[in-house]
This record gives structure tokens, C-alpha cells and sequence, in this order.
């Protein structure tokens, strides 16, 4: 079982290792994290820490009460059971709305059913903006695949395609000029189709997979 905590606390050197050690001590084990500083609201300027913790969490909240420096700690499902996984849309501004009005159509279906998918998009341009957009999506927590829509991508768009398919992320590519589409996993004509086509090889409700499908044309 995986639960979330958030703890609101000073900003401080130290206090992500004497959390990370009450939740080690208590037998539980971080499966993800994230930290930033509160820009706004009634506690600017303080840290906000997210974790999410599998395994025992018996008394860890407790405990972690007792550390100086922490003002309020909650509870929550973890992110999976919020937002589920993700659909990263990245490219052109009219080729991006249109693969994401596609994407959420199709997510608003599955959602109705119990699941959880969410979209996230991106209109970018330049090849140096969307290649790093597109490097930076493998370390995007519950990213479950790649849409590349626009009118041309290649040179280092394609490199950082190639590692993100390494890393176990599908990716398609609307049909555009430059070297992505040879790389991607499908290549789509129709944005809308494309949007529809990410969520549906991600949904648990859906017949559809894209590895079946590899390299073909749509």
C-alpha cells in the first residue's frame, strides 16, 4: 500500500534527511519525493515536502511531529490515484491544441469508467526548446507516453526520441518533415487521432497497443 504526506516546514539544510529518517526508521520506504518553496498563500517561504511512501507508516506521522521546524504534516492518496498517468503532448501551438483536444476527449471516456489519465501539454519552438522538452520527459513522474505534434523535428529532437524510447517510453509523431517520424513508435496525420491514440495505448479500459503496431503510418 502506498500512502502520501506532505509536510509544510522551514526551509532548512538537513530537514529532508531527519524526515527521509523517521519514514526509514518506522520501516517504510520513499518511492518518490518532491520539494519547493511556497510562493504564495499563508505559509510563503516555507518548504513544502511531498512524499510518497510504501510499506509500513505506522506512527511516522507522529514522529515526524516531533521534529523542530515542521509546522503541518496531511495525509493523501498517492498521485497515481489522483492524476493517474500522464499523456505529454510537446510541439507547435495549433498541432499541440489539437492532439490534446483528441487526448482529452478520449481520457474523459476512460476517466467516466474509473480511471485516471491526465494530459499535459507543451507548445514549443525551436529545435534546442523541444529537444530538451522531450529529454526532460523521462524524468516526469508517471509520464506513459509521448505525442511530438508539429511541421517539422529532427537534428537533436531525434536523439533525445531515440533515448526516451530507451527508457521505455513510446512515442508518436504527427506526419511531419525532419528525421522523427523514421524514430517514432507511430506516426499519425490527424492530431485529434493522435491525442486518441496516446491515451488509448495508456488506458487499462482500452483494447488498444501501440506495440502491435510499430512503425506503421495512420
Amino acid at each position: 500500500m502506498t500512502v502520501a504526506i506532505n509536510v509544510i516546514c522551514v526551509d532548512r539544510p538537513g530537514l529532508l534527511r531527519d524526515i527521509a529518517g523517521v519514514v526509514a526508521k518506522k520501516g517504510g520506504n520513499i518511492a518518490y519525493t518532491q520539494q519547493f518553496i511556497l510562493e504564495r498563500g499563508i505559509n510563503i517561504g516555507k518548504s513544502s515536502i511531498y512524499m510518497e511512501i510504501d510499506g509500513p507508516t505506522e506512527g511516522v506521522v507522529e514522529e515526524l511531529k516531533q521534529i523542530k521546524d515542521i509546522f503541518e504534516i496531511t495525509i493523501h492518496h498517492p498521485f497515481e490515484k489522483i492524476y493517474g498517468a500522464r499523456v505529454i503532448i510537446i510541439g507547435g501551438g495549433a498541432q499541440v491544441a489539437q492532439a490534446a483536444v483528441g487526448a482529452v476527449n478520449e481520457a474523459d471516456r476512460h476517466n467516466l469508467r474509473g480511471e485516471r489519465i491526465s494530459v499535459d501539454t507543451i507548445p514549443l519552438v525551436g529545435e534546442a526548446a523541444i529537444a530538451d522538452a522531450v529529454s526532460a520527459v523521462s524524468r516526469l513522474h508517471r509520464a506513459s507516453i509521448l505525442v511530438l505534434a508539429g511541421a517539422l523535428m529532427g537534428g537533436r529532437i531525434t536523439e533525445e526520441v531515440k533515448k526516451l524510447k530507451a527508457e521505455g517510453i513510446p512515442v508518436i509523431a504527427l506526419k511531419m518533415a525532419g528525421s522523427v517520424p523514421k524514430h517514432a513508435d507511430l506516426v499519425v496525420t490527424d492530431p485529434i487521432q493522435a491525442g486518441t491514440f496516446a491515451v488509448m495505448h495508456v488506458a487499462c479500459t482500452a483494447v488498444f497497443d501501440i506495440n502491435r503496431l510499430k512503425g506503421q503510418e495512420f
